[in-house]
């Protein structure tokens, strides 16, 4: 009966990840397609709406095909890895002070932990096809990932620091007066940038070069399982324009105090659609880098991150440091209740 009732839980929770994710490849393609002014998908249902659902049935019918001298357990534990490691993900994430599955006090450093894991899906997928360009491509992968997390951690800083907590929550309140975009704008941009890399985005998509690698990591796989990569890295890209929202954007909070306050009878209070909006202009920014922008090599992949990402954030987060501790409390900020604590980064 417990089973039962966990098996049913699990679909509750995880059919609006998958309907997410499969409807943001739809408005992806669609997106894409107007950029290149050309229809798009147009022919399952109206306006091509019904394309997911088919594309997830073909991918489910398709057969699958196993190579020879392959690590069976390993082969099917890494896609599977990817995905649940990204749907776990969503389990840390508060959609509103109310509606939230663990309201933990270090829930950011458990989110960056379990993202930090997302590579080893892509490391025993590739290790387990016994291909060497599946082993290329992970290579490339793992570079990158661990590379671009070290940024992503030293941007996160100055915001831990300013907020004095690493709940999400506590986060997302300091920023009812004003937003952390417009305190820590240069490292917003940072972020930004960090976060196509970690999810193997266009420019940076270089784990699944097609032309240099035959397709990157995945090239062994077929069918379902080979969807489930996929799936992880769409889910991925939901959750991370969630996640910058919630840090540099105000997250669920109304904009314009001033003016919406007076109407906040009248607007919907567990999850309101400014969030949603935030949320969806974000995920549009995805689509537009990856309808316009080439992808770089290798090399200036790693001279970006390492060349010009790590002294810019490590300088930035020497000054907000050295603001903090100067002013007590950033200056232009003065009526925030918050002060930088520097003590919660030790």
């Amino acid at each position: 009966m417990y089973i039962i009732e966990f098996f049913l839980l699990f679909l509750a929770t995880i059919a609006p990840i998958l309907l997410s994710i499969a409807f943001f490849t739809l408005a992806e393609r669609k997106i894409i397609a107007a950029i290149q002014r050309r229809q798009g998908p147009n022919v399952i249902f109206f306006w091509g709406l019904l394309q997911p659902i088919a594309d997830g049935l073909k991918a489910i019918l398709k057969e699958l095909v196993f190579p020879k001298r392959i690590d069976f357990f390993l082969f099917l534990l890494g896609p599977l890895l990817t995905f649940l490691l990204s749907v776990v993900g969503w389990f840390l994430i508060p959609l509103s002070l109310n509606i939230t599955m663990f309201d933990y006090n270090l829930s950011f450093i458990f989110f960056f932990a379990i993202a930090s894991l997302g590579f080893y899906g892509v490391l025993l997928a590739s290790w387990a096809s016994n291909s060497k360009y599946a082993m290329l491509a992970a290579f490339r992968s793992v570079a990158q990932l661990i590379s671009y997390e070290i940024f992503i951690g030293l941007n996160i800083l100055p915001v831990i620091a300013f907020t004095g907590s690493w709940n999400f929550i506590d986060i997302v309140i300091t920023q009812a007066h004003i937003w952390n975009v417009f305190i820590f704008f240069p490292l917003t941009l940072i972020f930004f940038v960090a976060l196509l890399a970690e999810t193997n985005r266009i420019p940076f998509d270089l784990p699944e070069a097609e032309a240099e690698i035959v397709a990157g990591y995945n090239i062994e796989y077929s069918g379902f399982i080979f969807a489930l990569f996929f799936l992880g890295e769409y889910s991925n890209m939901i959750l991370n324009a969630i996640v910058i929202v919630l840090l540099f954007f105000g997250g669920w909070l109304y904009p314009f105090e001033s003016i919406i306050t007076p109407l906040t009878p009248y607007l919907p209070q567990s999850l309101n659609i400014f969030f949603i909006i935030k949320i969806l202009f974000f995920n549009f920014l995805w689509i537009v880098v990856r309808a316009t922008l080439p992808r770089y090599r290798y090399d200036q992949l790693m001279d970006l991150g390492w060349k010009v990402f790590l002294p810019i954030t490590l300088s930035m987060f020497y000054t907000y440091v050295c603001l903090g501790i100067f002013f007590g409390s950033f200056p232009f900020t003065a009526q925030i209740p918050f002060i930088m604590n520097t003590n919660i980064l030790c």
